[in-house]
């Protein structure tokens, strides 16, 4: 899908607030109500919006502690990968998982209340998983950036420049 910098526009303001009305985000983009709300509805229904939510305070719902695991899995079979996806899946304190280059498999970013807590999580939950051969754990000490995309207007095609010879 195409998007315009009047679609940039709006999804930009909805990151900021996608409790703003209508009215509010159009006068934010420069376009009257109906075309935002149609350019809205027309992002929603081909993915580029994929939902709505509200950013918590973890600490405010008493989970303290966040831990950035990397793993390495035995096999890299698509069986064992899917079964790997769908374990993580049913684990509601893993709240990212990535497949990643380099030399660990995954990056799962994980929420708990405590050390304790994340030492049951690991003995009941993540290391019951088949196919771990090996993770580190690394605790969050502080998060020092936490943004939405840098949504920003596509840039105008760049015309090509005449080479001298």
């Amino acid at each position: 899908m195409e998007l315009d910098k009047f679609d940039h526009a709006i999804l930009a303001a909805l990151q900021r607030d996608a409790r703003a009305s209508i009215q509010a985000i159009s006068e934010q983009v420069g376009l009257s109500s109906t075309p935002c709300w149609n350019r809205i509805k027309r992002m929603e229904r081909e993915g580029v919006i994929q939902g709505y939510t509200v950013r918590v305070d973890p600490h405010a719902v008493g989970f303290a502690e966040q831990v950035i695991v990397q793993v390495t899995l035995e096999s890299h079979t698509e069986d064992t990968l899917d079964a790997f996806a769908r374990e993580l899946a049913a684990i509601p304190e893993v709240l990212e998982a990535e497949l990643i280059s380099g030399d660990y498999d995954y990056l799962l970013r994980i929420a708990v209340r405590d050390t304790r807590d994340y030492e049951r999580l690991l003995r009941e939950k993540l290391y019951r998983i088949p196919g771990i051969r090996h993770s580190k754990s690394s605790f969050v000490l502080r998060t020092l950036k936490d943004e939405q995309l840098p949504l920003a207007p596509p840039a105008p095609p760049r015309k090509a420049r005449a080479r001298r010879t």
